[in-house]
């Protein structure tokens, strides 16, 4: 493969107009998506992850959208082998491709490669037990004290990203930013990174509207058609984990509209937290995505 191909990738917090912006771009370099939500693989669920629907899509084709079930969740690593395998399909008979989304994780894996980290089951059950006997608090009181700068970027809610990040810090004796300092993986093609950028007034308001709109559209009934299986990791995520509680008589439903659109702006501010992390990403400041996309296209004299 040359490094003629070129990688663009789409990155933002939720709600910010990502995938409006992917799909103009895409229409003018007629190429295909690849979706690097983490949520948006799963085909049981939909409104919650803000799918884009067949008519949004217009004919444009995408991977990794209803790709998987629930009951098989999908990692960074199988995401990364996965999609490194679609783009060499998609630059056999195309010089473009893009990756949307705000699962950052995901989106380093595939354009950076992953870190061989350690894992030890003794030390795995030493912080499961912490978690079972204490609760998440502790779990998430233990990683502020001992990394506070990853305690920021990782979601805080989810009990398997906290007990692996302690295994490492345990094993290793270091953050997470350093055994993640690894030289990055040689990719056949070139990548370009872009983040759309909002005020955060903005964000914050888009974030609220799409929530009370999710409502209206079926979130509530999707999450029931799903409640038998609310332990699952894939399940594990904001605007189900919440209407979970309401369904179970925990909560009010005005309580949890409340608390999906309050998680969702903390879930923002972390992924804007990870983007600025990393020096080659490219903010656009487009206030429309018709700014955006002439943003971009002047790089590719599109």
């Amino acid at each position: 493969m040359s490094k003629n191909k070129q990688l663009i990738v789409i990155q933002g917090p939720t709600a910010s107009g990502k995938t409006a912006l992917s799909i103009a771009l895409a229409k003018k370099l007629k190429c295909a998506i690849l979706s690097a939500d983490s949520r948006q693989f799963y085909r049981e669920i939909s409104i919650g992850t803000a799918k884009p629907t067949l008519e949004e899509r217009d004919g444009i084709p995408h991977f990794f959208i209803d790709s998987h079930s629930i009951l098989t969740p999908v990692s960074a690593a199988q995401f990364e082998k996965e999609a490194l395998a679609i783009l060499e399909q998609e630059f056999q008979h195309n010089d473009y491709c893009i990756v949307v989304g705000g699962s950052g994780l995901f989106i380093d894996a595939l354009c950076d490669g992953l870190d061989p980290l350690p894992s030890d089951l003794e030390t795995q059950q030493k912080w499961q037990n912490l978690l079972e006997k204490e609760g998440l608090i502790a779990l998430q009181q233990e990683l502020k004290k001992q990394d506070p700068d990853y305690a920021k970027t990782v979601d805080m809610q989810n009990p398997h990203r906290l007990l692996r990040a302690l295994e490492i810090i345990s094993l290793t004796g270091k953050t997470m930013a350093e055994v993640r300092t690894n030289s990055k993986a040689k990719r056949p093609f070139a990548i370009h990174r872009y983040v759309v950028n909002l005020p955060r007034e903005e964000l914050y308001e888009r974030i609220n509207l799409r929530v009370l709109e999710m409502m209206k559209t079926g979130l509530l009934e999707e999450v029931k058609s799903v409640m038998i299986h609310r332990d699952l990791k894939s399940l594990n995520t904001v605007g189900y984990q919440e209407l979970f509680s309401h369904i179970a008589g925990e909560t009010t439903l005005e309580n949890a509209i409340a608390m999906i659109q309050q998680n969702s702006r903390r879930y923002a501010k972390r992924q804007l937290t990870w983007f600025r992390r990393n020096e080659e990403n490219h903010w656009l400041n487009g206030k429309t995505t018709e700014e955006r996309l002439a943003e971009i296209l002047l790089q590719f004299n599109a």
